[in-house]
Parts: C-alpha cells; sequence; structure tokens
C-alpha cells in the first residue's frame, strides 16, 4: 500500500510505532522496521545522549530498513540537553523524528539541516497547523481514545481525523483507538495517510516489557482506562489498578487545590517497575482504550501482516461489495 506517509518514510507500509517510555526500545523499533513499517527509539528512555547513540547503533545491527526516534518536549525540573540528543540523531544517521509535547520549533533548524523528516504528535487541529506552520512534514493526530496525554478537548477521532482533513496540507497519521485493519481503513476513509499505534504495539513478542504487562493488555477492555490530572490540565489515559484508584481518590478529596506532590508517588519513576518488574499495581502508566481490541499477542510480523490483509480484504472485497451490491458486502463485518 503507497500513501504519503509511505513515501515521505520511506517504508512498505502505513504504520508507524508511537514512542513509549520503557518500550521503545531497540528490539521494538527494529521489529516494526524489519515488518514493513516505521519503528520508533523513545529518546528520552535513554538517560543521557551517549546512551541514546549506543541505542541507535543497537538498532542499526538489527535492520536495515527505515527506523525513528521519538523526543518529546515536556515541562521538567531540569530540562534535558536536547541539543545533544539531537546531535546524537544526526550522527547516527537517523531521518525521522518524531517529536511530543510542547512545540518543536526551537530545534526544527537543527532537524532539517540534517536532513531528518518530523512527524509531531497533536491532539488538535490548531496544533496540528501550528506544526505544519513550523516546518513539521507530517503529524500524528492523537484522538480522546489514545493512551498517555490527549489533550483538553476531548475530541475522539471520529470527529479529529476529519476536521485535520480539511485543514491540512500536509500528510497525516491516525493516533488513537488503532489497531488492526479495521483502524488503518477507517483512517484512511477519514483522511489520513496511515496510523499510529502505541499499546497495540506493547502486547507483541518483541516487546522488551514484562510479560504481566502483555497479559494485562489482552485481559483488559475498553472500560478499563481512566483519566488521571484533569485538575493539573495535564491530563493523561491509563490503566486502572490499585494505585490509579487511590490516585484518583486523592484528587476527588482535593479537587481544583490539587497539586503534582499529592499524586507523585502514584506517578513518580513508576514505568520500570511496570515494564521492567512486571508490578502492575505501581503506578499510572499509559494505555490507551484499545485495549479492548487486543486479544493475542503476536510478533510484530504477524501483527503487520495481519493489519495489511485485513485492511485489503475490507478494501477489495466489503466495501467494493457497497458499490457492486453484491449480497457478501451486506454482512455486518
Amino acid at each position: 500500500m503507497k500513501t504519503a506517509i509511505t513515501e515521505l518514510f520511506g517504508i512498505e507500509h502505513p504504520i508507524i510505532q508511537g514512542g513509549m517510555h520503557f518500550v521503545g526500545f531497540a528490539e521494538l523499533a527494529a521489529a516494526v522496521s524489519n515488518a514493513g513499517g516505521l519503528g520508533i527509539i523513545t529518546g528520552l528512555t535513554q538517560k543521557t545522549p551517549e546512551l541514546l547513540a549506543k541505542e541507535i547503533a543497537r538498532c542499526r545491527d538489527m535492520t536495515d530498513k527505515p527506523f525513528g526516534v521519538n523526543l518529546t518536549f515536556l515541562p521538567t525540573f531540569a530540562t534535558p540537553p536536547y541539543p545533544e540528543y539531537i546531535a546524537a540523531i544526526v550522527e547516527g544517521g537517523v531521518k525521522a523524528v518524531e517529536t511530543a509535547g510542547r512545540s518543536p520549533e526551537a530545534y526544527m533548524p537543527a532537524l532539517k539541516a540534517s536532513g531528518i523528516k518530523v512527524i509531531h504528535k497533536c491532539t488538535s487541529v490548531r496544533h496540528s497547523l501550528k506544526a505544519e506552520r513550523i516546518g513539521c512534514d507530517a503529524v500524528s493526530v492523537d484522538g480522546f481514545e489514545c493512551g498517555g496525554h490527549p489533550g483538553e478537548d476531548d475530541i475522539p477521532n471520529m470527529i479529529l481525523l476529519p476536521r485535520a482533513a480539511e485543514e491540512l496540507k500536509i500528510p497525516f497519521v491516525a493516533s488513537g483507538g488503532m489497531a488492526d485493519g479495521r483502524s488503518l481503513v477507517a483512517a484512511l476513509a477519514l483522511g489520513a495517510a496511515g496510523m499510529n499505534m502505541g499499546t497495540r504495539f506493547i502486547a507483541t513478542k518483541e516487546a522488551p516489557v514484562h510479560q504481566n504487562v502483555k497479559d494485562a493488555l489482552v485481559a483488559a477492555s475498553e472500560l478499563d482506562t481512566r483519566l488521571i490530572m484533569r485538575a493539573l490540565r495535564n491530563t493523561e489515559r491509563v490503566l486502572r489498578n490499585d494505585n490509579v484508584d487511590r490516585l484518583l481518590e486523592i484528587e476527588h478529596a482535593k479537587g481544583d487545590k490539587l497539586k503534582i506532590e499529592d499524586i507523585f508517588e502514584q506517578v513518580a519513576g513508576v514505568y520500570p517497575k511496570i515494564m521492567i518488574e512486571g508490578k502492575m499495581d505501581a503506578g499510572a502508566w499509559s494505555c490507551g482504550m484499545v485495549a479492548g481490541l487486543i486479544h493475542d499477542v503476536p510478533s510484530c510480523k504477524e501483527l503487520i501482516d495481519r493489519i495489511m490483509a485485513e485492511a485489503d480484504q475490507i478494501i477489495r472485497s466489503r466495501l467494493m461489495g457497497f458499490l457492486e451490491g453484491s449480497a457478501a458486502s451486506r454482512k455486518v463485518a
């Protein structure tokens, strides 16, 4: 399948693996790229630019296909040395960067000067247009269904994607609720040129996370995520667990007087405990509503091949059947 996204990044299938903290290591990125998608190393999971350089080299040893690096620009107590991280990306020969969080505008000259294609994650049309204005090559449009930070507008992809298509001139991918061939076809129908999957790629054989995490995703339904930190205007969608329930009790009790310090125990230093040690009640970790569509733990190749085969079948048989008036098209898929 050829779309503006496959052409932009030089990949076979219009599927991108989103950057995920303590998930986006070389093993997963290489597996996604080898399967024809665009794998992404999560830059800030590597504590120093030197460690990121080593992770890029490790990924290069596992694949000769294109892969990218995620850089998230968020307010923190100690700002990461972003120029040094970018230097590691450039020196590693990486030609795709997924940016997220705050605007990457200050770092665009350095990225563009090195011929790097930038796709920025946005949760609104207005932010997508800003990304277009500052020179981003593409946008990942994140609907309200997504894991992690869905923004504060609460707009689902059935509305957000066609609105993006009405306004944007650069290509975009759909993110949030993406899991299978049905997701891809729907995203294409709504104007996207591909899709970004985060949570779905955690439940794959190559994802370097504890088996407890994968089992939790298979067991979860679409009702098992919660929104936290709304009072802080830093809303995050996470998988429900005992510590998340405690966090929500604190938020309810504090109301609009909530401070990040009040929930520090439930959100700080959680990812290594969950992703590496498998302590599923350790605290809040990002998870999309798409957990309800995760029923198995395939390899990345098995998953991507299945998605593309299903998408092909839906387009060629079911959708074309509607135009031809065939009996098969009238069956509920």
